[in-house]
């Protein structure tokens, strides 16, 4: 049996002259890259990107070159980080009016309760900076930085359960299969570093005394897209990528003439069956050789100031920390990379809300506040986009037993609080209000395709243009339901 035959015997018509043009428009670039490169290398070594935007990219000039997203899996509590009730305080043990709720679905983790008392955070607040943030006593360091970024209030989302909300937040959709936001910025705007991806994940370490989700892959996958703007995961600890080195015996030249002759059988391949990912596999063959040199550079650091990792804190010195992950990121930023996103784990305090929300703080604060310190100090923050997000907020009503200094929150889509920082964002702003209860948006809804639609704006695309043809649809990160760019919170 031939494969080459039994796969043509199975196409349709319109499977067969959609692969068709493919193949050979895949012919024609690779005949045509070689002289591209070539010139484009004569003309300027220095303009010689492995991975070029699309033509017309961006859409427009961008504020932010670069994203760096803080993801905090799980779902931090507004009421006790950023969204300040204080007339809570009255109201404690009261049953959560139905007024307020208004018969909105809850989890079945709480659905099966008799009552709703509300639960009043026993955290302090105060005001900080130029515009009188209000911020939590768990987050002194972020309190630091509030004239640099924006708090909005309003965030709401379609996901009620962590997997769902999750992928919501990071493709646009709860279905799995989308591409993911670092994924389509690798699509649209390439990368301007050879020998890094365009689109890092990293996955730091989080206390063993908090429960923690799963993460998911289709957080940084690539969907749909080309695989290989899938983003590259880099493991928590002192050995970041395995297998980095070659084996004994094997050196650089040997090496590279193992991946040049592997290459032609690929092209070889590529010309046969018009297979797209054959290209994919191509160019991460490429990209693994350059990052046996770059990713060594990139995780020693040595040369850091004494004054820089102080700013990070003493967890800056242990590998796969979160203050590592932040250092780290801002030396991916340096190197140009476009997509960094750190994923922490342990923000689901169902119970028990006080003392593991404290750790969970305790354990990120200092490193966000210095990420962003750090950039600003090194003139990158005017082009890093900074975002502090979790997948949706907590209940004003205690899940479990209440008292006066414990309680729990169950998962709350309604509204939750987000911050901004860097490229294009105006900082010392407060954006959207909630109601007394932080249960339902009273002034300026943001929902998460609004969120997503100012992020590309920021990165000088419009959401409504970027699109990629799947399954005979437009795809969009925004999806096909109505979204603005939040300009309230714009330079």
């Amino acid at each position: 049996m031939n494969p080459a035959h039994e796969y043509l015997n199975h196409l349709t018509r319109r499977q067969f002259f959609a692969g068709a043009g493919l193949a050979m428009g895949g012919v024609a670039l690779s005949a045509l890259a070689p002289r591209l490169v070539g010139a484009t290398a004569r003309q300027n070594p220095l303009d010689a990107r492995i991975h070029p935007p699309l033509a017309g990219f961006p859409h427009f000039a961008p504020k932010a070159k670069r994203i760096i997203y803080l993801h905090m899996n799980g779902g931090p509590s507004q009421l006790d980080t950023f969204d300040y009730k204080p007339a809570l305080q009255e109201r404690f043990d009261q049953d959560l009016p139905e007024s307020i709720r208004m018969g909105q679905r809850i989890t079945t983790m709480t659905s099966g309760q008799t009552r709703f008392p509300v639960a009043p955070g026993i955290f302090k607040f105060a005001q900080h900076g130029n515009a009188g943030t209000w911020v939590s006593e768990l987050l002194p360091y972020t309190s630091k930085i509030v004239d640099e970024i924006a708090v909005v209030r309003s965030v709401h989302t379609n996901a009620i359960n962590h997997d769902p909300a999750c992928t919501f937040l990071m493709t646009g959709s709860e279905i799995p299969g989308r591409a993911s936001l670092g994924s389509w910025l690798s699509y649209g705007l390439g990368s301007e570093n050879n020998d890094l991806p365009a689109f890092v994940v990293l996955t730091p370490r989080f206390s063993p005394k908090v429960a923690a989700q799963a993460l998911f892959t289709r957080m940084w996958s690539s969907g749909f897209l080309p695989t290989s703007h899938t983003g590259v995961a880099l493991r928590a600890g002192a050995d970041p990528v395995l297998f980095l080195e070659n084996p004994n015996g094997v050196d650089a030249s040997t090496r590279r003439a193992m991946l040049d002759s592997l290459g032609k059988f690929n092209q070889l391949a590529h010309a046969r069956y018009g297979d797209p990912e054959t290209l994919t596999r191509i160019a991460q063959y490429e990209m693994a050789f350059r990052m046996q040199t770059s990713v060594p550079e990139l995780t020693d650091f040595s040369n850091e100031s004494q004054a820089t990792l102080d700013l990070y804190g003493p967890a800056v010195k242990e590998p796969g920390s979160f203050a590592a992950s932040c250092l780290l990121a801002r030396r991916l930023a340096e190197r140009n990379v476009r997509v960094v996103q750190i994923n922490h784990r342990g923000w689901d305090q169902h119970g028990t809300l006080p003392e593991h929300l404290k750790i969970q703080c305790l354990d990120t604060d200092q490193g966000c506040y210095a990420l962003v310190a750090d950039l600003k100090q090194r003139g990158l923050l005017d082009d890093t986009l900074v975002v502090w997000a979790g997948e949706f907020g907590r209940t004003v009503y205690s899940q479990g037993t209440l008292t006066r200094t414990n309680y729990g929150r169950d998962h709350h889509p309604r509204c939750f609080s987000v911050w901004l920082a860097g490229g294009g964002v105006k900082g010392g702003t407060v954006f959207g209000e909630t109601d007394d209860f932080s249960y339902n948006i009273v002034k300026d809804p943001v929902s998460l395709h609004d969120l997503n639609a100012t992020l590309l704006h920021c990165l000088g695309l419009d959401h409504s243009k970027f699109t990629f043809k799947s399954q005979g649809l437009d795809q969009r990160l925004t999806g096909v339901e109505p979204a603005k760019v939040v300009k309230g919170i714009l330079a």
